[in-house]
């Protein structure tokens, strides 16, 4: 019998019930999504499948049973911000925002896009400023930051397929500038698996934001 394939309503729904404690499983997920989301938001953890089993143990749960997908764990981190972020997070995501624009713009030739979770919002004071850039050689990224008398560091691949990554330390948190070829941006997936599209912003819509988020 063939199963029947859920359309990407069917996915939203599915999530909306897991994340309020309904469906399969629903009420530990949900616990557990939470109690990673505080780990990661107060301790920096950035493994979040070692945030996940450290919850499951904490809440005296099978490490294995039931764990929240990562788009789960971006709801809870959303929920935990709107519970206890209040104005430092808010004064911490313009700051790495008004940050983010400054790339942006010296990186523009390279197709600049801010991604990740000071794009989506949901950014803990560890997070990493993640910027996205197209060039058909990584090489060409490095001789703007040397040009420009940038220091960086090179992240380490896994494998031949990753993206090639920067990290850059500012005043204003930690950059990270991930470069794909063309072909490699056309190929890459603009959607997660329950169909949500994932925020790339230029630098005007990173700075509608920040005009929207001013007193």
């Amino acid at each position: 019998m063939t199963r029947p394939r859920r359309t990407p309503a069917s996915r939203d729904a599915l999530r909306a019930e897991r994340r309020h404690g309904f469906g399969p499983d629903g009420h530990a997920r949900a616990r557990l999504a939470q109690a990673a989301a505080r780990l990661i938001a107060e301790h920096g953890i950035a493994d979040w499948s070692a945030a996940k089993r450290k919850a499951a143990r904490e809440l005296g749960l099978p490490e294995r049973a039931a764990l929240p997908g990562d788009d789960e764990i971006e709801d809870a981190l959303v929920e935990y911000q709107a519970l206890f972020g209040g104005e430092r997070h808010r004064a911490m995501l313009r700051t790495r925002r008004t940050e983010a624009v400054v790339w942006l713009r010296n990186l523009a030739r390279f197709d600049a896009r801010l991604v990740g979770a000071v794009a989506e919002g949901w950014a803990t004071e560890h997070s990493d400023i993640r910027i996205e850039l197209c060039a058909d050689d990584s090489k060409a990224v490095e001789l703007a930051l040397l040009n420009a008398g940038v220091d960086y560091r090179t992240m380490p691949t896994r494998s031949a397929d990753d993206a090639h990554e920067l990290c850059v330390d500012t005043p204003r948190g930690g950059v990270r500038l991930s470069t794909r070829t063309p072909g490699a941006m056309r190929a890459r997936p603009r959607r997660d698996r329950h169909g949500r599209e994932a925020a790339r912003l230029d630098a005007e819509a990173v700075e509608a934001l920040l005009k929207g988020s001013e007193p």
